[in-house]
């Protein structure tokens, strides 16, 4: 389970009620098979749509994600923060790049955000994401890979397509990808003190 209280599914693991498939060229099939919402390879994007309302700041994400088949990302997650949106990207640049797109105009391969991970494919993944008027924090598994200050700061989407994934969405870049357990929470602040 998900670290903390008052989690509430944003998935109901057998539908994709609240959800619509996002209207990307090339895009590949989504399905719902064992509880699971499957993104088959686009072209290049697969993605989805929530349809309901979102908290602007002071909320959380957790979700489980796999990448199934492909090099690229299996987790690109948009959201919004305040009155803009930006994406987290998981295994993106070949297949290991983590951060946010974009800050300050810089996407996730050049802004201080940048990590790069081993992703095994067929492993689950747990990702949480943290927005407040502050700060934008994300975890994968139990570490921390981006505490970013958003003071200041210009936050927007990477150029292109993603921009359909707004206000909130999931997308896969030429992989093959599943996600379970998506869940949101209200907050208050950062989880960590700012220093």
């Amino acid at each position: 389970p998900a670290p903390g209280k008052g989690w509430r599914p944003l998935f109901d693991g057998s539908s994709l009620k609240g959800w619509r498939v996002t209207n990307f060229g090339g895009v590949g099939r989504v399905e719902i098979q064992q509880g699971l919402m499957v993104f088959w390879m686009g072209g290049p994007f697969t993605g989805v749509n929530y349809t309901n309302a979102v908290p602007k700041l002071n909320y959380e994400v957790t979700l489980e994600a796999t990448r199934v088949a492909g090099e690229d990302f299996f987790c690109g997650l948009t959201f919004p923060a305040g009155d803009s949106f930006a994406s987290l990207i998981v295994g993106g640049w070949g297949g290991s790049l983590v951060g946010i797109s974009s800050i300050d105009g810089a996407d996730a391969s050049e802004n201080a955000t940048t990590r790069t991970m081993t992703f095994e494919t067929g492993r689950w993944y747990r990702i949480r994401l943290r927005v407040s008027a502050q700060r934008i924090e994300t975890w994968i598994g139990e570490k921390k890979v981006v505490n970013a200050v958003t003071t200041g700061r210009k936050l927007s989407l990477r150029a292109g397509d993603i921009a359909f994934s707004k206000p909130f969405g999931l997308a896969s870049w030429l992989t093959s990808a599943a996600f379970r357990d998506i869940e949101i929470r209200d907050v208050e602040g950062p989880a960590d003190p700012l220093n």
